[in-house]
């Protein structure tokens, strides 16, 4: 299978790549990004073939449905990272909380966070391509707080790739900022910026498209790509957890096989949303996607009214950071799909020229036809969470808690939810013991120790080592020095 680009070709580039040459340079024409040429079928034959099968036995069967131009050595070594979750036979619980709401945990990998189901396996796969090609590769990655410990984690050490990390100083939780500060991987750059994530992902989006930039990486025989869900190799292995998720409650005896059920993303930059989306087109029986925010809401104004409007909007900071984010990348990969390349191009223009775009009527009911969203603030976020552990016994994330208010709001029709936790509690302990016990402006590791004895649940090694570990990252500048210092680090 080929890949064409959202905004169409401008006559310099391929009209169509392969796989992995969308892996190794993921932006194209116009500032655009990758999609497939067409969706292959998964419907209800492929689920019933693959009820019984184990996570990695899907996600093959997943991946060989795109036909990637990847050796199937390299795919099964990519895929056996998943037997270093907590339970290798499930990497990814799927945990009914009570009657109509599940909650799908991805964060069972090393770094805690859900970016470990796609980044795990696509450092494996990038850097098997760079080491067949015998070149040399930069990836750059910008963060709100998980993709940054997740590609350091993936990357380090492996040969023919360097990465530098962008993220907002003071714009993580302390837990995700020690998973990037503390690498010290002679391969790794880390690289606090003055500013908020948006400002983050811009820089790496103009150093990606940047003709300059690129010339003085070629006078250091060094290739540019990006580890963020503008690279479809991201959002490849995101489509497999939504198919897991609801063969699972099959599993389970919630559903059966051709029952529909919502989803229900917690949604900044969209990728997650995204996969659930295709999983959806390629014939996952989905009634609605629902799309979880923060005070951070512009994804809800868009699919409420039609309207992406950045103009009179700043970054709030809120308790759940990785979705402290306005400018979605992977929005345009729906709109592609619903709208087409032309009007893709015609709105992302807008947005980029003006800060705001309008869909036509029309184009609002497709996508609410698909969608519905709703936002939860802070004060919503602790609620949630507290009646959520007094009552049902669970414990969650604060980003994995603005789902609950959606659950609540957007479904019309009593059906299964499926909620996707993407981060555990550890990453986000001061918000959780403050609602918990009360505490307040607890250091991370305080906090940690009190939700432990609170909870009786064991804070993990991988997080608990970190506050013994020295900083060797410690490089936080202002935005229009990134990329001299991402070429002093080449």
């Amino acid at each position: 299978m080929n890949f064409i680009e959202t905004r169409g070709n401008d006559g310099r580039r391929p009209s169509s790549v392969t796989f992995s040459q969308a892996i190794l340079k993921p932006l194209c024409s116009f500032g655009g990004i990758y999609v497939p040429e067409y969706l292959p079928e998964l419907g209800e034959p492929f689920l019933r073939a693959h009820l019984g099968s184990d996570y990695k036995a899907l996600a093959r069967a997943v991946l060989a449905a795109f036909e990637p131009d990847i050796d199937q050595a390299v795919i099964d070594r990519a895929l056996d990272l998943y037997d270093g979750f907590d339970d290798p036979a499930h990497p990814v619980p799927v945990v009914r909380v009570r009657d109509g709401l599940f909650v799908s945990e991805l964060y069972h990998g090393p770094t805690r966070a859900f970016k470990d189901m796609a980044l795990q396996p696509f450092g494996v796969v990038l850097s098997s391509l760079a080491q067949a090609r015998e070149e040399q590769y930069l990836i750059l990655a910008a963060t709100s707080g998980d993709t940054g410990p997740a590609t350091l984690e993936t990357f380090k050490d492996r040969p023919n790739v360097k990465v530098a990390c962008l993220y907002p100083d003071g714009g993580t939780s302390d837990v995700q900022r020690l998973q990037m500060v503390t690498e010290d991987a002679a391969n790794l750059k880390v690289i606090g910026i003055h500013g908020d994530f948006d400002d983050a992902q811009l820089a790496l989006k103009t150093l990606l498209s940047s003709d300059h930039f690129q010339a003085r990486l070629r006078e250091r025989h060094t290739h540019l790509s990006a580890a963020n869900s503008v690279n479809f190799g991201r959002i490849i292995f995101q489509q497999i957890y939504h198919i897991h998720s609801y063969l699972e409650l099959v599993r389970q005896g919630a559903i059966e096989i051709g029952d529909k059920v919502y989803l229900n993303v917690p949604s900044g930059n969209f990728g997650n949303a995204l996969g659930g989306y295709y999983a959806m087109r390629m014939g996952l029986p989905v009634e609605k996607i629902l799309i979880s925010s923060n005070r951070n809401n512009v994804l809800t104004d868009l699919i409420r009214t039609g309207s992406y409007d950045l103009r009179d909007r700043d970054v709030i900071a809120t308790s759940s950071p990785a979705m402290d984010i306005l400018k979605s990348s992977n929005v345009e990969r729906v709109f592609h799909d619903l709208f087409g390349a032309q009007r893709t191009r015609v709105l992302m223009a807008e947005l980029d020229e003006n800060r705001v775009y309008r869909l036509t009527g029309g184009e609002l009911a497709s996508l609410q036809a698909v969608f519905a969203a709703d936002y939860a603030d802070d004060a919503e976020v602790d609620a949630y969470i507290s009646e959520t552990f007094r009552k049902d016994g669970y414990l969650m994330d604060p980003h994995t808690a603005t789902c609950f208010k959606a659950h609540a709001s957007c479904r019309d029709k009593p059906l299964p939810d499926i909620v996707y936790s993407t981060a555990e509690w550890t990453k986000f302990s001061p918000t959780i013991a403050h609602v918990l016990t009360g505490e307040a402006d607890s250091h991370d590791i305080d906090a940690l120790k009190s939700i432990s004895a609170t909870a009786n649940m064991p804070i993990p090694p991988m997080i608990e080592a970190l506050f013994d570990r020295p900083v060797t990252q410690d490089t936080v500048i202002d935005k229009q020095d990134i990329e001299r210092e991402v070429l002093a680090f080449i």
